[in-house]
Order: structure tokens, then C-alpha cells, then sequence
């Protein structure tokens, strides 16, 4: 059993560095300096990114593995090749397999530095043409930062999340993120504050990276449906969600450029299809429910909670919200992020995880929207869902990834 194999590893918790790692890896001979990589990086949108990415390149013909984090439902989502996740028979063998080369006189690797290398082993035992690989957490210590010598770098976007251990400003945050780059390799920069982009502009510069800033530069082509954009001269489908997407799109639109500058073959036909393609669950996604249509999304910070809020506002109906978060997020802001007046709110408990109390976050919210029709907690996300039923009203389920996760694996 997978979850057999590496829950015990959570008891080493999130510990940042890369000496674990690297000595892991060189036991399992170096998996990771076999495959040409991009790395993605950045607060929000890393995932959206990697699933343009890998839907592009395998339109093209290649063989792309892709790693991404965290899993909503199954381990085996995390690691794939051309959208296809790892059997779970495979990835327990791999797992076996590292765990019979770790060194127990030494300093245990944690369970995120395990399924990492559980991906280099993968990718590299099948001969991926390319990976796309997602930053777990910050950029510069985290255990996917261990290749020297990227096809392209990427960030996202930079906004406040996990400050307790990437710092207190924005810059501090935008350091960490910007530890990914290297001397010489291609940077693409999402549209980041001016404070963040500085930080990483000046490293980009020392490092003497190629650096290609995409803010300003896409728009929607077709502003009646916003299901069509543009970066530069390029048109796309645009099948996910939210305007933050055109910010994400053009992320890996500016990367697949530079694999074309690089000789990759990547026509204009395999954009479109890769883009047109695409799907990433659990991000502005509707979905049914009971035969209802609801929406869900992680909105797990401000700065995802803004995008949902952004997109809710567009369909203009009263919103039932069903929430959880957990206890290291700004529950404060995210709150006021994403309540206005006349709204419902339904707050429940995440699951197998450190929950913030529902009873905690009503409180909060009462002070930060008194004006909210109806504020009720419960103990399960289902009776809240039940109690959120309305033909009239838009249900939206939010707060968390794990929760959305739990949804999906319950359904």
C-alpha cells in the first residue's frame, strides 16, 4: 500500500533543504540529471501552468512527464506521463525501492523529498523527453531544486502564503521563490508586484538569465465567451477558468517559445490542441453535485480566494459558500476576500487534517461581514452541502485543497 509507505515519513513533517535529498537521489544514481526539466515555481498558478505545459508538449509528440502538488483524491496524481498518473502497482515498487537505499545511520529524508524522488526515478526509468516539475514549497530549498541546468524556469506569481517559513514581506517570499534560477538558463515572470518583481529581475540579471516578463502582454481574443486569449502574436483556447488564467497561459505560451527558439518542435497546431485539451481539477471548476451544478475551487490564500471572488462576481447570483481551511492559512483575509453582503457561509471541517474550528471561523466572520444572511457550522462536509441546496442561490465549495479533495474522493 502506498499510503503504508509513506506515512510514516510525515513525522519528519516539512523541513526544508537539500542535502536529504541530494544524498538520496545519488544512491538511486542520479535520476534527476537524465531528464531536461521545466521548473515552475510561484504562490498560485504553478499547477495551471504545468497542466498547459504538459497537454502542449504532448500534443507535439513528446513523451512529457509532469509532477505536481499536492494529490486531491490519489499519490498516483502526482507523477504522470502525457496525463496519464502512475500505476499505483509502480509507484509502490519505486517506493520500495528508495526506501531499500535510504541510509538509516543518516538524517531521514521527509515524505515530500521521498515522492520527488519517486518522480525523477519514474521519469527517468521511461525515458521522458521533458519534465515538468512544480515547486512543493518557496523555490530555493525545496527538494525539486536539485538540477543545475533547467530547458526554463517559470514563476507565477508571488503573493503572502506559508510567511512562517518563507518569510515575513513579499520580498523576502519573491527571494525564496527566485532560488530556482540559474546562471545562464531562460526565466519566465508572471505578473508579480513591483516589489517581488524587482527581486527577481536583480537575480535574473546576476545570474545572467534570459528573462521574458509577460505582464501586459496576453488578453482575451474573444471577449464574449473569454474561452479564447493572446500572448503577442499567439491565439489559444483558453478552456480553464478565472482571468488569473490569462497570467498563467501566457507563462507557458512564453516557455513553449523558448523550447521552440531551443529547436523543439512544437507547431501552432499543437498549441492549440494542447491548450484546448487541458484540464486541472479542483481550480474554478464546476462540477455537479446531487444532480446540481456547484462550483469549487481551492482558494486556499488571498490571492486565490481574489480570483475565485473575481469569477463569482461575473455570474452575478446570490453565493452559498461552504467552507473549511486549515490552521496555518489568513483565515481573516481570505474571508473578507470572499464575503459580501447578502451571502450564505457554511463552515465545516477539512478532513485527516490541521482544521481550523468552523465554530472559530464563524466568529470571524460575523465581525468581518455582519451583513451575511445566514452563518451556520457543521460537522461534515456533506450535511453542510445538503443544507447549501438552492435552485436559486450559487453554491460554491472553497477554502482548501484537501477539502476539495475529500469531495471528490466521496463522490
Amino acid at each position: 500500500m502506498i499510503e503504508n509507505l509513506l506515512k510514516p515519513l510525515q513525522r519528519f513533517g516539512v523541513h526544508l533543504g537539500l542535502e536529504r535529498i541530494e544524498t538520496l537521489l545519488n544512491a538511486l544514481d542520479n535520476p534527476q540529471q537524465q531528464v531536461p526539466i521545466i521548473h515552475v515555481a510561484g504562490t498560485n498558478g504553478k499547477g495551471s501552468v504545468c497542466a498547459y505545459l504538459s497537454s502542449i508538449l504532448s500534443a507535439a509528440g513528446y513523451k512529457v512527464g509532469r509532477y505536481t502538488s499536492p494529490h486531491l483524491v490519489n499519490w498516483t496524481e502526482r507523477i504522470c506521463i502525457n496525463q496519464e498518473p502512475i500505476a499505483s502497482e509502480e509507484l509502490e515498487a519505486i517506493l520500495k525501492q528508495i526506501q531499500a537505499a535510504i541510509d538509516p545511520n543518516i538524517e531521514s529524508p521527509t515524505q515530500f523529498e521521498v515522492i520527488t524522488a519517486a518522480a525523477w526515478l519514474y521519469f527517468a526509468k521511461n525515458k521522458v523527453d521533458i519534465a515538468i516539475i512544480e515547486v512543493g514549497l518557496g523555490g530555493r530549498l525545496d527538494a525539486t531544486n536539485v538540477c543545475s541546468d533547467p530547458l526554463v524556469t517559470i514563476i507565477t506569481s508571488i503573493s503572502r502564503e506559508h510567511w512562517q517559513r518563507l518569510g515575513d514581506t513579499i520580498a523576502k517570499i519573491a527571494y525564496e521563490k527566485a532560488g530556482i534560477l540559474k546562471s545562464n538558463c531562460p526565466v519566465v515572470v508572471g505578473n508579480l508586484p513591483s516589489e517581488a518583481n524587482q527581486v527577481v529581475v536583480d537575480r535574473a540579471t546576476s545570474l545572467n538569465c534570459p528573462l521574458v516578463e509577460i505582464a501586459g502582454k496576453s488578453s482575451y481574443s474573444d471577449l464574449k465567451s473569454l474561452q479564447r486569449a493572446k500572448y503577442e502574436e499567439i491565439e489559444y483556447p483558453l478552456p480553464l477558468l478565472g482571468e488569473v488564467q490569462l497570467n498563467n497561459s501566457a507563462c507557458a505560451i512564453a516557455a513553449i517559445q523558448i523550447l521552440q527558439q531551443k529547436g523543439w518542435k512544437i507547431s501552432q497546431n499543437a498549441i492549440e490542441t494542447g491548450m484546448s485539451q487541458t484540464k486541472w481539477l479542483g481550480r474554478v471548476q464546476w462540477t455537479t453535485w446531487q444532480d446540481r451544478p456547484i462550483l469549487i475551487d481551492g482558494a486556499h490564500n488571498t490571492a486565490a480566494a481574489s480570483c475565485l471572488r473575481n469569477y463569482v462576481d461575473t455570474l452575478d447570483r446570490p453565493v452559498n459558500w461552504v467552507m473549511g481551511m486549515l490552521t496555518t492559512k489568513d483565515h481573516s483575509e481570505i474571508l473578507q476576500t470572499l464575503l459580501r453582503n447578502g451571502d450564505r457561509l457554511f463552515l465545516v471541517p477539512v478532513p485527516e487534517h490541521s482544521s481550523a474550528a468552523p465554530e472559530e471561523l464563524a466568529a470571524l466572520a460575523t465581525n468581518i461581514c455582519p451583513q451575511l444572511t445566514e452563518i451556520k457550522t457543521f460537522p461534515d462536509l456533506f450535511t453542510a452541502l445538503e443544507a447549501a441546496k438552492d435552485k436559486e442561490t450559487l453554491t460554491v465549495l472553497c477554502g482548501s485543497l484537501y477539502l476539495v479533495g475529500y469531495f471528490f474522493a466521496k463522490q
